[in-house]
């Protein structure tokens, strides 16, 4: 994979150095956001088999900016189903110090150019309709809403509605 440099932030591939930051960033979401639904913190360990779990084709990337990684990004398959073996789910998370400067934008890109290069035909995403940003990103990227899933995630004492999102490729 080429690196992409665009407002000296550089999107590559992430690798075992990169996880607690990877880690941190997740566990801030964890605590503070609805961006994921996860509610106890993650060690290193548990990231160390989730990532381990990627691959080439499906990728855990890092945005760095100044040697800093700003957010992180992955696609993982949608179900172990073989049948759905050419559809995507994508993950974007950016650290919280860095949001609202396109770095999502590069991750979520580079992802679908990943996914475009290894002849996926679509990427889901699950977002919490209390989550505007990441409803804005996946918009703005081209995905569609193709449904709601009401009350299904319960965090912060409250149920929250998800939007179910694609882009076919």
């Amino acid at each position: 994979m080429s690196e992409v440099l665009q407002t000296s932030v550089i999107i590559s591939i992430a690798n075992r150095h990169d996880l607690p930051a990877i880690t941190d960033i997740y566990n801030h979401a964890i605590i503070h956001t609805n961006a994921t639904f996860d509610t106890h913190k993650k060690s290193i360990d548990e990231m160390i088999d989730w990532f381990e779990s990627h691959s080439e084709t499906c990728p855990v990337l890092v945005a760095k900016s100044r040697d800093t990684i700003a957010g992180w990004a992955s696609l993982s398959p949608w179900s172990d189903r073989c049948a759905y073996s050419r559809t995507m789910e994508n993950s974007v998370y950016v650290n919280h110090l860095f949001r609202k400067q396109g770095i999502g934008k590069l991750l979520l890109d580079e992802l679908i150019r990943i996914a475009k290069i290894n002849d996926y035909h679509s990427i889901i995403a699950r977002v919490s309709v209390g989550n505007p940003g990441s409803m804005k990103l996946h918009s703005n990227a081209g995905f569609e809403t193709i449904g709601v899933m009401n009350e299904v995630g319960y965090k912060f004492n409250q149920f929250h509605n998800v939007a179910i999102l694609q882009l076919m490729l």
